[in-house]
This record gives structure tokens, sequence and C-alpha cells, in this order.
């Protein structure tokens, strides 16, 4: 990022976590000039406005579905992290239209918006559930991938690259707010599956993610940051341990939709990724409609190659999930620990 400056950034979904976050790292700096945050909700604009209260901040209400509000809202952008989508896993079963209309679609009305501008880099944000998806979401985002690569071989002044990670601890809709209710309401504790394991990583982690591909991303690249992971079981516990409670604990089942472990990379991309260190750099499959790629020529590597998961990645016991939680803002306000960030 050092040479970035007074530039023009616009975050899609930029209400929402990531997008807090991205202000709080950039804020306050002379990366950007201008900081455009543009989103459907008004309300949390309105809350964002008046919290934050500073002169580089531009709110636009729109939606990524209509390509005319997001055309609008590019116009003079530099850089974009297209963060905006529909990523609540049942909600997206019961209505994969929806997913498809904001994840696939909206997606493409960034890019093209971002082109028909000549918007220097584009940063797509995706999920470990796209890989090998088994729910809506996690296949509505596999397709968003799919656009944003194709997008990126005929984006001449744009570059349209992605980082995909995993839940971010803390986050809305994620199980850390929920066991910390139950725990505060003194109810019990449900866990889906003791032995089902996640990627551990803070929205600290995902915005490095992010600017690293920023940074180092060329047209169609992902990249995937290496996460350690842990059990259900053990977070729960973690969790207990840091609160000092004794909640009864209850096994539920593995819900409609949840796999055992999440793929961050799948084999056939470890076949080509490159390691960068802390980072994954995947390049874009840039075969062309050569049928014999896809049909009579193989890749003999590729049965020897594990996928990377968070079952095989480095795994967090009780006491190395507490002290990666003591480093969440939530877990910080709920047990009077000043924060840092």
């Amino acid at each position: 990022m050092k040479t970035i400056n007074n530039k023009v950034l616009l975050i899609t979904g930029g209400t929402g976590s990531f997008g807090s976050a991205v202000l709080q790292k950039f804020l306050h700096t002379d990366h950007f000039r201008e900081i455009r945050i543009f989103s459907r909700d008004e309300k949390k604009q309105d809350d964002m406005r008046n919290n934050l209260n500073h002169e580089k901040l531009k709110f636009y209400i729109g939606d990524v579905r209509d390509y005319g509000s997001i055309e609008k809202a590019m116009r003079g952008v530099d850089y974009v992290f297209h963060a905006a989508a529909l990523k609540q896993v049942p909600s997206c079963e019961f209505f994969p239209l929806e997913a498809t209309r904001t994840n696939v679609f909206g997606t493409q009305n960034v890019i093209d918006a971002a082109v028909a501008n000549k918007v220097s880099k584009v940063i797509c944000l995706s999920t470990d559930k796209a890989a090998y998806p088994i729910n809506a979401m996690g296949i509505s985002k596999a397709l968003m991938e799919k656009v944003a690569v194709a997008a990126s071989r005929d984006a001449l002044d744009t570059t349209v690259c992605l980082t995909r990670y995993g839940n971010v601890m803390g986050s809305r809709g994620s199980v850390i707010p929920l066991f910390l209710k139950q725990i505060k309401e003194g109810k019990t504790i449900t866990i889906t599956d003791p032995n089902m394991t996640r990627f551990l990583m803070s929205l600290e982690d995902a915005v490095d993610l992010v600017l690293f591909a920023f940074e180092h991303g060329n047209p169609g690249d992902l990249f995937v940051n290496k996460a350690p992971a842990g059990t259900i079981a053990n977070l729960a516990k973690a969790l207990q341990e840091l609160c000092k409670s004794n909640n009864e604990v209850k096994i539920i089942g593995t819900r409609h939709g949840e796999k055992l472990y999440e793929t961050l990379c799948t084999r056939e991309e470890m076949l080509k990724a490159e390691d960068m260190g802390a980072f994954y750099r995947i390049p874009a499959d840039n075969r062309d409609l050569n049928y014999a790629q896809y049909f009579s020529e193989g890749e003999t590597d590729i049965s020897k190659i594990e996928d990377y998961h968070s079952h095989n990645t480095v795994q967090q016991d009780v006491e190395g999930m507490k002290s990666l939680l003591l480093g969440l803002s939530l877990i910080q306000k709920e047990l009077g620990i000043k924060s840092n960030f």
C-alpha cells in the first residue's frame, strides 16, 4: 500500500463487518482521499455516517443487482472492494434465486461498471463454502468466482482478482455470538457436531488477505490465507472457561447445508497453487475452448494432492482457542477488556 496515495476507494456492502474494519484501517491515512460506501441499508449508512462523522466518507444507496446504481457510484473510483453478498446459508437455501441475483449477477454488474469506468483494480470477496459447494450460498459464490475469473480475461484496463476466506470469528450470524448469548442467558449451549471443524479467522485477518490481493493480484488470481482451525466442541469449552460458566451442552446434530469441515483450497487448486508464505495464490485457469484439455488430457498428479481444509490445517486446542478469542473486540467487550483495535 506504500505506492497508493490520494485515491478513491469504493466498498460494496460497505456497512458490514468487513467495510467497518477497512475504515478502521484507512480512514485516517493518506492512501485514500475518498472512501465510498455502497449498500442498500440507509439505516446502517446513517449510523455509520453519524458514528464516524468523517469528511472522506461518501455514501451511496443502491443495490449491486441494479447496474445503474452501481455504475453511478463507480464514476471516478480507482479501486473496489466487492463485499456485497447474501451470505446467510439457510436464507439462501430457501431463496436460491435471490442469492444468485445478488452474488452472481450483482458481481457481474460491479465488474462491468468498474470496466466501463476504467477502475484500476477490483477485489471480489468469496468464501470457503465456494470450494466443493453443497448449499445454495456456496454454489452462488462458486459461480461468482467463475464470473470474476472469466471477466478478468477481457478487462484490459481493470485487474479483477479474488480472495476466499473462512468464517470470521464473531461476525454477524456466526456461532460465537450465539454461544455467548446462550451463556449469558443461562441457556443450554447447542452444538451441531462436536467434531465439526472450522477455520479461525479474525476480521483483521480477512482485511489483511484482501490487502495482500490488492498489492499482489494479477488478473484472475484467487488468494487464500493459511489459517488455524478447531472443533466446535473446543470453541464452546473455550468460551465457557473465559466466561466462567458451566452451562449444559447439548448436541443437536448437523443442520441442512452444513459440512463436517470446510475447504479453502480444493486439490485441483492446490495442484497449481503458489505458496506465498502466509497465503496461497491460485492463478486463473487460462485454458481456452480446447476440448482436449477438458476431456482427453488429464493431470496425473492430481490424485496425489490433498485439499487444504479445516481438518488438516493447524489445529487449536482449548487454550489456543482462548488466546484467539481474547483478540476479538466482541470478547473484550464481554469481559470488560479494553480493545487495542
